[in-house]
């Protein structure tokens, strides 16, 4: 479907919610235009002489928080209504889990798999030239961060040019999912996935929606199908089968592999990455036609490919209980309807995908604190928590041994409390949105809706723009 249908769709969502409120008209319309988009096109001279031309878009949505943040996709469907659209999404995102960001988003157009590692560099730094000389990128101005076709080494590229012409002292908060020796955060590879788990497991944690569902409690015993075993699919159907789900299905682009007993989706993953294709996997049986498996039966779906894959026309043919939206707008706001009416839950993707952007927010107060989480307090809890065994030893006449101490002590590290403050995000982002659902009579994609508009007309009137 294209781009500009796309960007069509999140409107329609908007425009959904926003027929609930009260609010200006002239408000609401300031809310959905996209502030300001760049349009970038240089030269590329590949490795072998030639000289190619190259596209690139950076869309800034909303600046009622700042600075902007969304991520750079490389990607040949890369365009502006794209770009536009899921700045958009990020806009309300954003506003959804309360991370104080403006909506943002950028692309190349590129198929990276057709490009050296010296080529893409190149490309990423002239892009990220561009994005400074028109003051598009600064730590409190715009952040990208990695997205489809990108990662940290994408990042890294973006800081040392950032670096080299900019001179801040907070020059390592201009774009977040960096590496870790180059001011990234423990947890920000795994975030997205990880935060896709926690709102799954509070979804089916509520026992009044999952006896609507013919369902038990818990995420234990539940079939999954996902399709797109990249870095959010993976780490989602990876935290998922940890806590006791089945994955039966992965779909990506060459096909797929369904298993009724159950997928290793690290022994998957590692077949992927050595042949390069789902093919050939030797457990389970292959499917032909990825989108077929959309339709297979499962307690959740979890779409984490790309936008527009439940549709009018297959959206009566979902067999999933729970769609789990790991994707941006995985499902046209018509296919919504169609599943909202056959009483299937969709847990919307301006919450569940949120977990990249929330980790990518603890990020940049790191790198603009310029101080490790947990360095100031890590010993003093663990000192507290020995003279509190040696209390309760010498009251009880108990004694733990040095394993028990270490365990029981242990001070938190980085990861820990990124991933705490992952967990404490999505868990009360999800009660929030579902308080929401049940005060306006309807759907969880609608109250995120609802609750991202009245967070954002709030900034505005604050700004003094609108009464």
């Amino acid at each position: 479907m294209a781009a500009y249908q796309f960007f069509k769709q999140v409107n329609k969502c908007f425009d959904r919610a926003a027929g609930y409120l009260t609010i200006e008209k002239g408000l609401l319309a300031q809310i959905k235009a996209c502030n300001s988009t760049y349009h970038i096109t240089f030269p590329l001279r590949r490795d072998d002489g030639s000289v190619e031309v190259i596209h690139g878009w950076r869309s800034a949505h909303s600046v009622h928080k700042m600075p902007t943040k969304g991520g750079i996709r490389y990607a040949l469907e890369v365009n502006e209504d794209e770009v536009t659209a899921l700045a958009a999404l990020m806009t309300y995102k954003c506003a959804v889990v309360s991370v104080p960001f403006g909506g943002a988003k950028g692309g190349i157009r590129i198929n990276p798999s057709k490009y050296s590692s010296s080529e893409i560099e190149r490309v990423t730094r002239r892009y990220t030239f561009e994005l400074i000389k028109k003051n598009f990128l600064g730590p409190g101005v715009d952040v990208p961060a990695p997205d489809y076709g990108s990662s940290s080494r994408e990042m890294a590229w973006i800081l040392d040019t950032y670096q080299s012409m900019v001179d801040s002292l907070d020059s390592e908060g201009c774009v977040t999912g960096k590496p870790i020796e180059q001011g990234g955060i423990s947890g920000r590879t795994e975030a997205t996935g990880r935060g896709i788990f926690f709102g799954l497991k509070e979804a089916c944690d509520d026992k009044k929606d999952m006896e609507a569902l013919g369902l038990a409690t818990g995420l234990e015993g539940k079939r999954v199908i996902v399709q797109g075993l990249g870095n959010v699919g993976y780490y989602a159907a990876h935290y998922l089968r940890e806590a006791g789900a089945l994955i039966t299905g992965v779909a990506e682009v060459h096909g797929g592999i369904y298993d009724d007993k159950g997928i290793d989706v690290e022994k998957l993953r590692d077949h992927i990455r050595e042949t390069g294709s789902i093919r050939e996997y030797p457990d389970g049986r292959f499917v032909e036609e990825s989108l077929s498996m959309l339709e297979m039966e499962c307690d959740i779906l979890v779409p984490a490919a790309l936008e527009n894959q439940i549709t009018v026309e297959n959206a009566g043919r979902i067999n999933a209980k729970i769609i789990g939206e790991g994707a941006n707008g995985p499902t046209t706001s018509e296919a919504d309807t169609i599943l909202r009416e056959r009483g299937i839950l969709v847990v919307p993707d301006i919450y569940l995908n949120a977990g990249g952007v929330t980790v990518s927010y603890f990020e940049w107060i790191k790198n603009l604190s310029h101080i490790r989480f947990g360095r100031m307090d890590r010993r003093y809890e663990e000192n507290a928590m020995t003279r509190l065994l040696e209390a309760i030893e010498g009251l009880t006449g108990e004694h733990f041994s040095e394993h028990d101490v270490k365990r029981i002590g242990k001070g938190p590290e980085e990861w820990d409390i990124v991933d705490s403050g992952l967990e404490d995000t999505m868990v009360t982002a999800y009660h929030m949105l579902h308080e929401t659902a049940r005060q306006y009579d309807t759907d969880l994609r609608n109250a995120a809706y609802i609750s991202a508009i009245k967070k954002v007309t709030v900034s505005y009137q604050q700004m003094g723009i609108f009464p």
